[in-house]
């Protein structure tokens, strides 16, 4: 059996990914994985869609988005194998700024991620949930700035929150001057990365599939008994720029934090939050149903 799989960006919080390609799993359970480089966020949907490639990883975001604008087809988006079930993102800013609360949000100068959509979105959702007004704090939203520009302002002091992921987070945290003010996996459950195929990839490759979301099982079963010291040598040849400290301290966060499932049955609480994430944020215009989007592997699992 053979599947072709493109790469997502790359991105820390993709390294199950990473360790199912150095660890050589698929190919002892029989499945030849045919690795395409990475692109730009949800860059491969169109491919996914036209069936020149089989499978890619992302968010359910995606599949939402799809089943909101478009017919229901075998071209359909449908996703399966959590992988990452919880909000990896955080936001920081100086010690200054003391005991943090969101409503403080408010009052200070806070950027958006850029470069996707959904931890805007989902963060969005936390403050309508403790009643805050949204609109008053996207008037001063600093808008336009990618991750590292963000870091940039923080540090010019013409910003006081910034929205990052690893290991930009714990980059700028060995500064003692700063401060973890909200990590979003505190959240809860919020279905962030599965794999994403489409009605008709689902029907021509379901017998690979299976063996790809069991070989996923065992994947998360190893890699939650490791070190973050071990993990990070599988991967460090992702992520070239980075030293293995800087690495190993970024993969301990995520650990430490449950931002990485244990096991690839896809929680409906996590993706039925996700929706309400980006219905309240009206990227989609209505919640989307959970049984929709998923295969018979994740049907038969809740």
């Amino acid at each position: 059996m053979t599947l072709t799989l493109a790469e997502n960006f790359r991105a820390i919080f993709y390294t199950p990914f990473y360790l199912l390609k150095t660890l050589g799993l698929a190919e002892q359970a029989g499945l030849a994985l045919t690795w395409l480089p990475p692109g730009s966020p949800g860059g491969a949907i169109d491919a996914i869609k036209n069936g020149s490639v089989d499978l890619t990883w992302g968010g359910p975001m995606r599949v939402m988005k799809d089943h909101d604008t478009t017919p229901s087809n075998d071209q359909s988006l449908l996703c399966f194998g959590e992988v990452v079930t919880r909000d990896p993102f955080f936001l920081i800013g100086k010690k200054t700024l003391g005991r943090f609360e969101l409503a403080q949000l408010r009052q200070l100068r806070l950027a958006q991620v850029t470069e996707v959509p959904t931890p805007w979105l989902c963060l969005q959702a936390d403050l309508r949930d403790l009643g805050l007004n949204v609109p008053e704090i996207e008037a001063s939203l600093q808008r336009g700035l990618s991750m590292p520009e963000q870091i940039q302002a923080l540090q010019a002091g013409t910003l006081d929150v910034a929205q990052l992921f690893e290991p930009l987070a714990s980059e700028l945290l060995t500064d003692p001057a700063y401060q973890v003010l909200y990590a979003a996996h505190t959240r809860g459950p919020t279905v962030y990365t599965t794999l994403i195929c489409s009605r008709e990839g689902w029907a021509k490759n379901h017998a690979a599939f299976t063996v790809l979301y069991d070989v996923l099982r065992t994947l998360q079963t190893w890699m939650h008994a490791q070190t973050p010291a071990i993990l990070a040598k599988h991967v460090q040849s992702f992520f070239p720029e980075l030293s293995a400290e800087h690495l190993e301290q970024a993969i301990a966060r995520y650990l430490l934090n449950g931002v990485w499932a244990t096991s690839p049955e896809m929680s409906k609480t996590g993706f039925d939050r996700l929706s309400y994430s980006l219905h309240s944020g009206r990227f989609i215009r209505t919640q989307i149903d959970f049984a929709s989007c998923i295969t018979p592997l994740d049907q038969t699992n809740n």
